[in-house]
């Protein structure tokens, strides 16, 4: 069966940066599945998994604009370092959860001084070219309810 929208999609990855850093793998672990059109996975690679068939390998580079986005420096604030509550356990690379006009954004902790804490809402992989290595393990049909719920459901997806 070859991928296409509305199919659930298998796949073992692993994604390195332009250094060859890797960055995520699914390697040890059970493959990701998703499902093809409902915007579960970045652009980029949907579009390049697009009519393959299970046993498939490829190399795909994917710019920033079919990933995560172009970084935005409006995103990145300098805060007081009293407005947080536990401020003297605040560290670089921390993570928390903000209240914003559309809903909950993730900030990332990029600084921090005696007095103020430099936060970025930038998605960690924002401006980035993102380099996946994959193997298309399995493709099948999503089930109606997945479809319903915009997710794979059992092994490598959602349990409720």
């Amino acid at each position: 069966m070859q991928i296409a929208k509305g199919t659930v999609v298998s796949i073992n990855y692993t994604l390195t940066d332009d250094a060859n850093n890797v960055i995520d793998s699914s390697a040890g672990g059970e493959p990701l599945a998703y499902i093809h059109g409902a915007d579960n996975i970045i652009p980029g690679l949907e579009k390049a998994l697009a009519g393959k068939t299970a046993g498939d390998r490829l190399e795909v580079s994917v710019a920033p604009q079919e990933a995560y986005g172009l970084r935005d420096e409006a995103l990145a604030q300098v805060i007081p370092r009293d407005r947080f509550e536990s401020a003297q356990d605040i560290e670089i690379g921390m993570q928390f959860q903000t209240p914003t006009s559309d809903g909950v954004s993730v900030v990332t902790v990029t600084g921090v001084d005696n007095e103020n804490v430099t936060v970025d809402a930038n998605h960690p992989l924002a401006g980035m070219t993102l380099h996946f290595s994959v193997e298309v393990v399995a493709v099948r049909s999503a089930t109606s309810e997945e479809l319903d719920h915009g997710h794979v459901h059992g092994p490598g997806g959602h349990h409720h």
